[in-house]
C-alpha cells in the first residue's frame, strides 16, 4: 500500500546561510495552523554523527532536544516557530546514514551485494525520513537539505529526494528551492542569474522545484517574480519574496501575504484553510511597540559569532515581548577581560543586566570569573547558564569563602579546592561524542526560594548539556556563606540552581533554560532576569 503522507523537500542555492531554516519553519508553521499535523527534519551532509563535537565558530549553536540530541541550530528554529518539541531523530547526518549502512553490512544484511551509494545509502536515507514521519504521525513532513545544490556531500540526499517522488507519487511530494538574489549596490538592481543557475543545477539532478523562495535584501517586484517564473518553470504564484525584515518572526506573515501556504497546500492536493495567526501577530506587535531600552551584557568566548548563542538571543526576544522592553545586547569577549584588553569596569558601564554565557574550556574562564565578581559586588542583575553557574561557584568560593585557589577540575585538575568537579558517571567515559549529561531531566525546586517564585511549582523539566557539577563536598560551606541552592536533581544529589539573595538578582542554572523558550511561552528565568534589569 502506498504511503499517503506528504513530503516537502527544501533545498538551497547560490550560497549557504541564507535562511533555509527560517523558510522551512515559517512554512511548516503556516501549514500547522491550518490544522494539519506537521514535523520537520534537518539533513546535515557532514560526516559528523551529530553537532556535539563541533566548534561553535564552525557550526553555530548546538541545539539540545528533549531526548538529548546534540543537533543543528535549525531544530531550534523549528521548535520555536511550531511551539512543539522535536527529537534527535529529526536531525539526520551523513555520519548517521553511513554508520547505519556500514553496521548493516558488518551484520551481513547485504550478503552477496556490492554496497553502493545507490541504492543502499539512498534507501537508508528514505527509510529514516519515513520513520520520522510515521513516528510523528505527520500529515506533512518538511525536510531541509543543508548546504547548497552542487555540494558533493549533498548529492546522495538530493538523489533520495528525487526518488521519493517516484516512490510516493507527484501528489505526495513537493520541492521548494531557496536561493539568494544579490542586490548590486551600484545600480540598485536585483540579479536573478545566480538563482537561475542554481535551479538549472537542481534540474540537472532531476528535481523540478514547485516553489522558489528568493532571499534578498529588498522585496522582489512583480517584474522580478515574472522573470524568475519564466526561467525556472515555476508558476508566479509559487515565486515568494523572502526579503529582509526587522524581526525574523515576521517571515510567516510575509509568506502568508504572498499566498505561499495556499500554493504549497494546493500543490499537495489538500484543502487550504486560512491559518490562525492572531496570537503571533500580537507577539510581533508587542515587540515593535516596546520602547523602553535596557542594556544587556552577553559575556562569552564565542562572541564574534552571535549564532553561537542563538537560543539565548531568542529567549531574550521572547521575554522582552511579554514585558514590553527593547533589550540592546552588548557582546563582551571574555578573553579580552582575561587578557586585560578590556577593563571590567568599562565593560559593564551603563549595563542594566548581564548573562554569563555557556561554554567549555579554559580560554576566557578567568575573564568570566572577573565579570561575575564585578557584577556580584556591584549588585548588577546576573543570569548564569551552565558554565556560567560553575564559574559563579568558583568566584563565590574564591572571593566570599576565601578559597583563593578554588577552581573547576576542568580548568585546573590539581586545584586544592575543586569546588566544581567531573560528574561521577563521567569518570569512565572515553568517548566525547554524545556522552555528556544530555537532554531533559526533572528538577525539584525549594519552596520559598526565588526559583519557586520564578517557576511557580516544585518540579520542572529542563534540558542539560554538561560533564561537570558543583562538588557535593563543598555544598555545606557554600550555603553557610550565604549561597542558596534552590534547585536539585530529582534524586537530590546534584545542584541545578543557585541564588545569592543579598543581590537584586543573582541566579544561575546548571541547565539551559533557553532551549525551551518559545515566542508565545517565554522561559521563566529570562522573564525575571529582564524584569530585574529594568528596576
Amino acid at each position: 500500500m502506498r504511503d499517503l503522507r506528504k513530503y516537502v523537500f527544501v533545498t538551497g542555492g547560490v550560497m549557504s546561510g541564507i535562511g533555509k531554516g527560517i523558510t522551512v519553519a515559517s512554512l511548516a508553521m503556516l501549514i500547522s495552523r491550518m490544522g494539519y499535523s506537521v514535523t520537520l527534519i534537518k539533513i546535515d551532509p557532514y560526516l559528523n554523527v551529530d553537532a556535539g563535537t563541533m566548534n561553535p565558530y564552525m557550526h553555530g549553536e548546538v541545539f539540545v532536544t528533549e531526548d538529548g540530541g546534540e543537533t543543528d541550530l535549525d531544530l531550534g528554529h523549528y521548535e520555536r516557530f511550531l511551539g512543539k518539541n522535536l527529537s534527535k531523530e529529526n536531525n539526520i547526518t551523513t555520519g548517521k546514514i553511513y554508520g547505519n549502512v556500514i553496521e548493516k553490512e558488518r551484520r551481513g544484511e547485504y550478503l552477496g551485494q556490492t554496497v553502493q551509494i545507490i541504492p543502499h545509502i539512498t534507501d537508508e536515507i528514505k527509510r529514516q525520513l519515513r520513520d520520522v514521519s510515521e513516528k510523528n504521525a505527520s500529515d506533512i513532513t518538511f525536510i531541509e537539505i543543508g548546504g547548497t545544490v552542487g555540494d558533493i556531500e549533498g548529492l546522495p540526499f538530493l538523489e533520495a529526494a528525487r526518488q521519493m517522488m517516484i516512490d510516493h507519487g507527484k501528489e505526495n511530494v513537493a520541492y521548494i528551492h531557496t536561493a539568494y538574489l544579490p542586490l548590486l549596490p551600484t545600480t540598485g538592481e536585483i540579479k536573478t542569474k545566480p538563482l537561475q543557475h542554481s535551479v538549472n543545477e537542481l534540474r540537472r539532478i532531476g528535481i523540478q522545484p514547485d516553489m522558489i523562495v528568493g532571499r534578498s535584501p529588498v522585496k522582489l517586484s512583480e517584474d522580478i517574480k515574472r522573470k524568475i517564473s519564466l526561467f525556472t518553470n515555476v508558476p508566479e504564484s509559487g515565486i515568494i519574496s523572502a526579503h529582509d525584515v526587522p524581526i525574523v518572526y515576521e517571515v510567516p506573515l510575509v509568506m502568508e501575504e504572498q499566498g505561499a501556504g495556499k500554493h504549497l497546500i494546493e500543490r499537495l492536493g489538500l484543502q487550504y484553510f486560512k491559518p490562525e495567526l492572531d496570537d503571533w501577530k500580537d507577539f510581533i506587535k508587542r515587540l515593535v511597540e516596546a520602547n523602553k531600552r535596557i542594556n544587556i551584557a552577553m559575556v562569552g568566548k564565542y562572541t564574534s559569532l552571535h549564532d553561537s548563542y542563538l537560543s539565548i538571543k531568542e529567549a531574550i526576544v521572547h521575554s522582552s515581548s511579554l514585558i514590553g522592553v527593547k533589550p540592546i545586547l552588548k557582546w563582551i569577549e571574555a578573553t579580552d577581560l582575561e587578557e586585560g584588553k578590556l577593563k571590567v569596569e568599562d565593560a559593564f558601564s551603563n549595563i542594566n543586566g548581564a548573562i554569563i554565557l555557556p561554554g567549555f574550556g579554559k580560554r576566557g574562564s578567568e575573564g568570566k570569573i572577573s565579570a561575575i565578581k564585578y557584577l556580584r559586588e556591584n549588585n548588577i542583575p546576573l543570569l548564569g547558564i551552565c558554565f556560567g553557574l560553575q564559574l559563579s561557584i568558583v568566584e563565590f568560593a574564591r572571593n566570599v569563602l576565601g578559597l583563593k585557589e578554588a577552581n573547576s577540575t576542568e580548568l585546573d585538575p590539581y586545584t586544592p579546592h575543586p569546588v566544581v568537579s567531573l560528574l561521577e558517571e563521567q569518570k569512565n567515559v572515553n568517548k566525547l561524542g554524545g556522552t555528556m549529561r544530555l537532554g531533559s531531566y526533572p528538577i525539584v525546586i525549594e519552596r520559598g526560594s526565588r526559583a519557586y517564585k520564578i517557576y511557580g511549582r516544585e518540579e520542572i523539566l529542563e534540558r542539560h548539556r554538561h560533564r561537570y557539577e558543583v562538588n557535593p563536598a563543598y555544598i555545606e560551606k557554600l550555603v553557610d556563606a550565604g549561597l542558596v541552592i534552590s534547585g536539585w536533581s530529582k534524586e537530590g544529589k546534584r545542584v541545578e540552581i543557585v541564588e545569592y539573595n543579598k543581590n537584586k538578582f543573582f541566579f544561575a542554572t546548571q541547565f539551559h533554560p533557553e532551549f525551551k523558550s518559545r515566542p508565545l511561552a517565554p522561559s521563566p528565568p529570562f522573564i525575571e532576569f529582564l524584569r530585574a534589569s529594568i528596576s
